[in-house]
């Protein structure tokens, strides 16, 4: 367990590599040096979520915010609350004052090698409009946490999609301090 067999790359494009170690295959991200999530709450108690069409998916999908650190040469050098403050404008128009960490681990353990990193985000100023960059069409929701988990139910019935690390950060904010 845990001894180190030869990766072999299997693929390469432009942003992923597939390799196998074994008999496992796995992608690995090129160009990034891992990703950050955004847990963004504002003054009033409110969870900002994102919602995009994920191609992948073929559906709409809940998520918090969040985004690759380092991926691009203008943002080579960003450390996470560099790429935390970019995604968190980016994505929803908002900035924070303040970044608390709140976890660190896996995306999808048996599909890739990429660590996330969650952030709480709190002191929020809207900005800007939001919705992403190039391509993307994001639609931002403020949601008062306490009304979250029905609010995702309701999501879930309309047929979307939503994004498990939504709960770690629902727990981690309806805990703290308790």
């Amino acid at each position: 367990m845990g001894e180190m067999i030869k990766r072999q790359v299997i693929a390469k494009g432009r942003y992923l590599l597939l390799a196998r170690r074994g008999n496992w295959e796995y992608v690995e991200r090129l160009h990034a040096r891992g990703v950050v999530v955004i847990a963004a709450t504002t003054d009033q108690q409110e969870l900002i979520l994102i919602e995009q069409f994920r191609i992948p998916l073929l559906a709409n999908v809940i998520e918090l915010p969040a985004g690759l650190v380092g991926d691009s040469k203008e943002h080579a050098d960003e450390d996470i609350i560099d790429a935390a403050k970019r995604e968190l404008l980016e994505e929803t128009g908002y900035e924070a004052k303040h970044f608390s960490p709140i976890i660190s681990g896996p995306s999808s353990a048996g599909l890739s090698n990429e660590i996330y990193t969650m952030l709480h985000a709190h002191g929020l100023n809207k900005i800007g409009a939001g919705g992403g960059v190039h391509d993307e069409r994001i639609a931002v929701h403020c949601i008062g946490l306490k009304n979250v988990q029905n609010w995702l139910q309701q999501k879930i019935a309309e047929g979307k999609l939503i994004d498990p690390k939504i709960l770690a950060a629902l727990f981690y904010l309806l805990n703290r301090g308790s």
